[in-house]
């Protein structure tokens, strides 16, 4: 069963509010990966038998580092891909689907992830993208075929 987001009453979201979102689920994505380090260092010295030098800084290393960035597409797909919506875009009550209003799939989910991370490389321009496009959308909700929306106050 698919749930379809209401196209009339709603809008396409602005900068500000997705930014602001943007700032609730990175603090919340700092707790999970402080955590997913210590879980990655606590296997690496318990399990492995990894022994630190006085002074040196433990490293996750390629795969921990793999890990991590699989630790955040799926913080991102299965929020959005449950409820529409992160924590910080209910807060901001905002609401990612597909173009037709649809729950997205884990898969575009994941196109979305990926293009998000392009979007955001060239100092943020496939964000800024949005204020030019007619629509408001950013690059990545184009080449991901998503959109977010502003949700109405409830009364």
């Amino acid at each position: 069963m698919t749930q379809t987001t209401p196209i009339p009453t709603v809008t396409n979201a602005g900068l500000r509010k997705r930014l602001a979102a943007a700032v609730y689920d990175w603090l919340l994505l700092l707790a999970i990966s402080i955590a997913y380090g210590a879980a990655v260092l606590a296997v690496k010295i318990k399990l492995l038998g990894l022994v630190l030098a006085e002074g040196e800084k433990a490293s996750m290393g390629p795969m921990g580092l793999i890990g991590w960035l699989f630790v955040l597409m799926a913080f991102y797909c299965l929020f959005w891909r449950r409820f529409g919506q992160t924590l910080g875009m209910k807060a901001w009550r905002l609401k990612v689907t597909d173009i037709d209003g649809k729950r997205i799939s884990i898969s575009r989910g994941l196109l979305r992830c990926c293009c998000a991370i392009l979007s955001a490389i060239p100092a943020g321009l496939g964000y800024w993208w949005m204020l030019l496009d007619p629509e408001r959308l950013t690059l990545h909700d184009r080449l991901s075929g998503t959109r977010v929306w502003q949700l109405p106050k409830e009364p």
